[in-house]
């Protein structure tokens, strides 16, 4: 069945209600907007669609502070830029660009609603030069309060609509997300330490478990503004990421080992692997954090006593540990979870994620707005139509929206056929039907009959691009006001307009796509082996965190990135996980040897570290690594002549050299196979846009 068709036939009661509040937001924000003769009340409309978008109060609040220290932002820039080139229109657009391609770049190194911010100052700076182009000063900062007042008047409606009807909260969104994110890890875990053949099914659960994490630790933020118990929600969030993302890198190394050298393991650590696969099976279906928890704790002194058997080998005991490493990140992740629904009793330490900013990916991002924004400008400046400021509007408004979302051609496609669809609408309800109104009554059943069909299809993520495009271009096309234009050539004016602007923003993308699968996976490995060859250079603390956030950053990114590529080709995150297990292995290594007595064996440890990240880089780049097993060796002698580390420590030492010195091998084949495969495919335009 279609999405529309199950969408707008059998609408479920989380649609049916996001579209009632959205809608009344609107409305009031209308009315208000309508009863004090604001200029263009059609903003404060397109301020409330926006925050409403999601309608958890949190975010909601969140996303109008953003919008509104944005938007100040934007209208002093706009008051400064008028007030420097008042008399001079190209030398002000000249910097308006500048301002513009700025604030793209910032905002594509920001996430979630610091980049609504960054794009609000971008779209508000550009009305008030744009509109304000020949006015006096005093009209230039009455223009600016205009959109201010406007703006603000339409976040308030949202948010208090959001709290008073039917709310709801982020600290339930993020519970429900955790459950998803856990289950589904521990669905994994048991396939992978089965050894299982079925790829599909790993990478299913896989991509199961990380969507739910992507949009956690996204919508996490939104929690400090519920309330004193939010920043513990937020700061569990964080812990759940990190340790989830090292489950999942452990998993993988230990998957690797069964399933390719399990003739070097002995048949019962092969057992007891199967043992584990199964606790993690009976912990997902067990009712209650608690006993889940239990579940694990016993398996896990199940596993803790068997390394104590002396005749493991090094790699058999290094598996061992590696599934007892497993069963603690699993028992960390339902502590998280439990933090998450019950901040108040349960609390956890932790720093927050540090950010991975590709800074040429932001400098494209910046130079494809100026350009559509160029172009747009030099376009109005020749024809001086006053309706081409709609063009600008939207080309610098979609523009810098869709650079931060993954496949943006793909969304920017999407909304093009919303626009389309918004164009009889906005003709019959707007023009034809809105005409005959008399009273604000009328008037929002007429106009809100539109915007209310847009909306229920906003929360289905099959159907949201094309309803969302609708909804804001029904509200474009219509321009409701006190003194509106009903005359068919202004519908037609606002009509070509938003089709060029549109088309503009499309030319823009396919002119300038981004980072490509190549160049995108070149800098990843040059960004992970900078962390990696840092991590000897610092702290252990400051690299733990500095890394880990880094990595988790990474990670989430490089999984919404392999999901828009065909099965066989999936291999970044493959890499991100392997160097991420090569760092926390360097970190695990520092802890225990940095501050070891003799001289030489600190040189034998940081040669070590060294050729494990040279390592990684080689095996990155399609080369198999070089040195690892002997400098493994030369750090063991030195240890075994100069220091007094007991014997099983040496021997787990062994196992781990081992362990990765196999995990690099591996990847180097991976990554060697993969530029061929990469070359003669492309990723599928799949619509990946994000609520």
């Amino acid at each position: 069945m279609s999405p529309f068709v199950s969408t707008y036939l059998t609408p479920n009661a989380t649609a049916v209600k996001f579209a009632i509040k959205t809608t009344l937001a609107m409305m009031l924000a209308l009315y208000i907007a309508l009863m004090f003769d604001l200029e263009r009340p059609y903003w404060a409309l397109m301020s409330a669609a926006f925050l409403q978008i999601r309608p958890m109060s949190g975010m909601v609040v969140e996303k109008g502070i953003c919008q509104l220290v944005g938007t100040f932002i934007g209208a002093v820039a706009g008051i400064v830029i008028m007030a420097l080139f008042a008399q001079a229109r190209v030398p002000a657009l000249i910097v308006l660009t500048a301002w513009i391609m700025l604030c793209t770049y910032v905002g594509s190194l920001w996430r979630n609603n610091y980049t609504y911010g960054c794009l609000m100052a971008s779209v508000t700076a550009m009305l008030i030069v744009v509109i304000s182009s020949g006015s006096s000063p005093a009209g230039i900062f009455d223009i600016a309060v205009a959109r201010l007042t406007e703006l603000g008047l339409g976040a308030i409606c949202a948010m208090l609509v959001s709290s008073l009807l039917w709310p709801s909260h982020v600290g339930t969104h993020l519970a429900t997300q955790a459950d998803s994110v856990i289950n589904e890890a521990f669905e994994h875990a048991a396939l992978r330490l089965e050894a299982s053949d079925d790829i599909p099914a790993m990478q299913k659960a896989l991509r199961s478990s990380l969507v739910p994490l992507t949009l956690l630790e996204t919508d996490s933020q939104a929690a400090r503004f519920e309330g004193p118990v939010g920043p513990g929600r937020v700061r569990a969030a964080h812990v759940l990421t990190r340790r989830t993302l090292r489950f999942f890198a452990n998993l993988q190394a230990l998957h690797q080992l069964m399933h390719d050298h399990a003739d070097r393991l002995a048949p019962q650590s092969i057992e007891l692997a199967c043992e584990v696969a199964k606790g993690f099976r009976d912990a997902e279906h067990v009712k209650g954090v608690i006993e889940a928890r239990k579940a694990l704790q016993s398996l896990r002194h199940r596993v803790h006593e068997s390394e104590e058997e002396a005749s493991l080998a090094p790699l058999d005991r290094r598996l061992r540990l590696g599934l007892r490493e497993s069963i603690g990140h699993a028992m960390i992740m339902l502590d998280a979870r439990e933090a998450i629904a019950s901040p108040e009793s349960h609390k956890l330490r932790s720093s927050p994620l540090a950010w991975h900013r590709d800074h040429l990916a932001a400098g494209i991002n910046a130079i494809r707005s100026g350009l559509v924004f160029s172009l747009l400008a030099t376009f109005w400046i020749v024809t001086a139509w006053q309706s081409a400021m709609i063009a600008m509007m939207l080309g610098t408004l979609f523009s810098a929206f869709f650079a931060s979302r993954d496949n943006p051609l793909a969304i920017t496609m999407m909304f093009y056929k919303g626009m389309l669809a918004a164009i009889p609408s906005a003709f019959l309800f707007g023009h034809v039907l809105l005409s005959q109104a008399n009273g604000f009554p009328m008037l929002a059943m007429l106009f809100g009959t539109p915007l209310f069909l847009g909306l229920l299809g906003a929360t289905n993520l099959a159907t949201m691009g094309y309803c969302l495009a609708f909804t804001i271009f029904n509200i474009l096309l219509t321009m409701p006001g006190n003194g509106m234009d009903f005359s068919f050539d202004s519908f037609a004016n606002r009509v070509v307009a938003v089709v060029i602007g549109l088309s503009c923003v499309v030319m823009g993308f396919r002119l300038l796509p981004g980072l490509g699968t190549r160049l995108r996976r070149r800098r990843l490995i040059n960004a992970i082996s900078t962390d990696i060859h840092e991590l000897s250079q610092r702290s252990i603390r400051d690299a733990e965190t500095r890394f880990s956030g880094h990595m988790a950053d990474r990670l989430l990114q490089l999984a919404q990135h392999d999901d828009m590529l065909p099965e066989d080709q999936r291999h970044l995150f493959i890499l991100g996980l392997t160097g991420l297990d090569v760092g926390t292995a360097t970190l695990r290594l520092r802890d225990r040897l940095d501050d070891a007595p003799h001289p030489r064996i600190r040189e034998a440890h940081r040669h070590l570290l060294g050729t494990l990240a040279s390592g990684f880089e080689e095996s990155a780049n399609g080369r198999q690594p070089q040195g690892i097993r002997e400098a493994g060796q030369q750090l063991e002698k030195a240890i075994e002549a100069y220091g007094d580390v007991p014997a099983d420590r040496r021997v787990l030492l062994e196992g781990l050299v081992e362990r990765l010195e196999l995990a690099l091998e591996r990847l180097g084949r991976i990554m060697a196979e993969r530029p061929q495969i990469t070359s003669m495919h492309k990723a599928p335009n799949a619509p990946v846009l994000k609520k």
